[in-house]
């Protein structure tokens, strides 16, 4: 399988073209990555085996992704919990954690002292659209996810990597290179240097505008959102 990567440029403006004559709602595609990221976990360790996963969730749409899915790995059997340090003024992320503290999911502010009693991480910090410098509280969290034993699934790229070069040379990401990685909708160029399990997820785009953007959907199976994608089956 070879699948096209997707750049940040060509992801912004798919996004803007899917929340207009597309007609999908921001919550829509939460919903929907959401969905992905929690299987993707459920396919890497099932809650028999790691119950206990931390979703580190950043102030924007890829924290809103982190979310949902940890709602729905609450639903899958898993015990959720979930950091949230800087949380957006926007209605739609106070819903989220409104939901999830419905089910008594619980929030936490001690992000060290609970991957410590964590079996899995969710990466949901930063996305596609992330540049510039990582402000506080996140570096010292992304130096722990690069440190810890704990292994870490990253929601579309790992924080602090930049979407088209890959690793950062210095600063809190350096080293960090997770366990596992979900590309919501298409790779992006940055797969190029990732080293461990990939998937992609986000099964609701048409063959259209796949190919208006350049990039391809994978043969999803039967009710699966994500497919697993081995390294070096991309083309960048």
């Amino acid at each position: 399988m070879s699948l096209r990567t997707l750049g940040a440029k060509a992801a912004a403006a798919l996004d803007e073209e899917l929340m207009s004559s597309g007609a999908f709602s921001i919550d829509q595609l939460m919903e929907l990555a959401g969905l992905s990221v929690s299987q993707a976990m459920y396919t890497l360790s099932p809650p028999s085996k790691s119950p206990r996963v931390l979703v580190a969730c950043g102030p924007g749409n890829n924290g809103g992704d982190g979310l949902v899915a940890a709602r729905h790995l609450h639903h899958f059997g898993y015990k959720p919990s979930v950091y949230f340090p800087k949380q957006s003024k926007n209605e739609l992320y106070a819903r989220l954690r409104k939901q999830l503290e419905q089910l008594k999911v619980p929030f936490t502010e001690d992000f060290a002292g609970e991957v410590g009693r964590s079996d899995f991480v969710i990466d949901a910090i930063f996305g596609f659209s992330f540049s510039g410098e990582v402000r506080e509280p996140f570096p010292a969290v992304i130096r722990a996810l690069a440190e810890s034993k704990v292994p870490v699934l990253a929601v579309d790229a790992p924080s602090s990597w930049n979407i088209e070069e890959g690793l950062p040379g210095d600063g809190p990401g350096k080293g960090y290179n997770p366990d596992a990685l979900i590309s919501l909708t298409a790779p992006k160029p940055l797969v190029k240097w990732f080293k461990g399990r990939h998937f992609v997820g986000g099964r609701f785009v048409s063959g259209e505008i796949a190919e208006k953007y350049g990039f391809d959907i994978p043969p999803y199976k039967g009710s699966d959102q994500v497919v697993e994608v081995p390294l070096g089956g991309e083309k960048l």
